[in-house]
């Protein structure tokens, strides 16, 4: 057993292990640069060895905050980390821009959760890089946003920390590594949860849903005879091997001793994409029903043909339900250029464009003069009762003109970029 006693300075030490006290304590790191770029000194020798790309599943522990929340925000979580290293810095910033599309694409395209890419302001980026790189999601019926996943230049900030150097092939000389490190955590499912999820509980994105379908027999009665009995449960179980000869994840559940009912709510509450019902009727009509997780309607599909129908209705689900959470972003974004209306704005539980100058300073004054000790709008114990920098977008709203003013009406300085900001888990 393993006794953490004490925090300074945002970082947890170890001082018992058991009954025993530690001749020196540990610390208990948040991430694993210090932990691998040591090693990274030693295997890192010419350029031959370079790049070097290693990918990590490992849990990390954070002690900077007081507000822990399941799948959120947690002491201890799951993540995949990655920890680069290259001889140009231009590979290195290719690289980075490269794994923050491909962590987009894992909400977009998976999760069906639309994200805006960014540049993180000075005051939010990762203290030990250049820059940092982010997707921020957007959880509508909160108001607040959240960070997806990260993506760090490094520079040769840790490089000569540690004396990570290659010798140039042409000239001979010792030169630091440039460097990056990227991170996606289990978060991704508390997002995906608060994004979809409706009274009735979990709707899943068919494309990550580990059951796509669900095969529910009904009207099985006590004076239904036998043979249309056995005819319904063929007509079930040709369906789910239909379903899973095209690839689509199929559940059967002919569980006797529950009613249809209480299947239906079963498989709502798991948030399964496309519940299919199939009865006696249906068979001698030669179709069935389909019901989508998403909507709740009822579609009826000739029974020929039906597994096809069935893969490109999952399709149209994900392309619905990316329609459905992109609209409540764009929705709730509003560019703004006047203080007077931006807290009141985000009260509303918006989050809020507006140009802004990058300095510290600025920004603390932004978050502090936006905080609400209103319960009513802001529950207690939320993690960011101000508006925070989210991210400077890629993808600016406008340019920045002669005429415009940083956000803050206290601040002299000239906007550089449009910042997004909004209260945040």
């Amino acid at each position: 057993m393993v006794q953490i006693l004490y925090a300074k300075n945002s970082v947890a030490w170890v001082t018992k292990s058991g009954d025993s006290d530690m001749a020196e304590p540990i610390a208990v790191r948040p991430t694993s640069e210090t932990v691998m770029y040591p090693a990274y000194a030693k295997w890192i020798q010419s350029y031959r060895d370079l790049p070097i790309k290693l990918n990590q599943w490992n849990n990390v522990v954070r002690w900077e905050f007081k507000h822990p929340q399941p799948f959120l925000r947690t002491r201890e979580f799951l993540w995949q980390e990655g920890h680069t290293a290259y001889a140009l810095k231009e590979e290195a910033e290719v690289e980075v821009k490269q794994i923050l599309d491909l962590y987009a694409g894992i909400y977009t395209d998976l999760l069906a959760i639309p994200v805006v890419k960014g540049r993180k302001t000075e005051k939010e980026k990762f203290a030990g890089g250049d820059y940092t790189l982010t997707v921020e999601a957007f959880v509508s019926s909160s108001g607040r946003a959240i960070q997806g996943a990260t993506s760090h230049h490094l520079g040769q900030n840790f490089s000569k920390m540690f004396e990570i150097i290659y010798e140039d092939p042409e000239t001979q000389e010792k030169k630091y590594v440039y460097q990056n490190s990227w991170g996606c955590t289990t978060r991704t499912i508390g997002v995906m949860i608060m994004i979809h999820a409706d009274n009735q509980g979990l709707v899943l994105p068919p494309r990550v849903a580990s059951i796509q379908t669900v095969i529910v027999p009904c009207g099985i009665t006590v004076g239904l005879p036998e043979e249309a009995k056995n005819k319904l449960q063929a007509s079930c179980s040709a369906l789910e091997n239909e379903l899973k000869g095209i690839g689509i994840r199929v559940e059967g559940d002919y569980r006797m001793n529950y009613s249809p009912g209480w299947k239906f709510n079963h498989w709502e509450l798991k948030g399964v994409p496309v519940r299919i019902e199939v009865g006696p009727k249906d068979i001698e009509k030669n179709q069935i029903v389909a019901v989508r997780r998403d909507t709740g309607e009822k579609i009826t599909l000739p029974r020929n043909g039906a597994a096809q129908k069935l893969k490109e209705l999952l399709e149209t689900i994900h392309k619905n339900m990316l329609a459905k959470a992109t609209q409540d972003l764009e929705s709730h974004k509003i560019l703004l250029k006047n203080w007077s209306d931006f807290t009141s704005n985000l009260d509303k539980k918006n989050i809020i464009l507006a140009p802004f100058c990058g300095e510290e300073s600025c920004e603390d004054k932004i978050k502090a003069d936006s905080a609400r000790d209103n319960t009513d709008v802001v529950e207690p114990g939320a993690p960011s009762m101000g508006a925070k920098s989210l991210c400077i977008p890629l993808d600016q709203p406008a340019p920045i003109t002669s005429s415009d003013k940083c956000i803050h009406p206290d601040c002299k300085r000239k906007p550089k970029f449009y910042t997004l900001f909004g209260r945040s888990y």
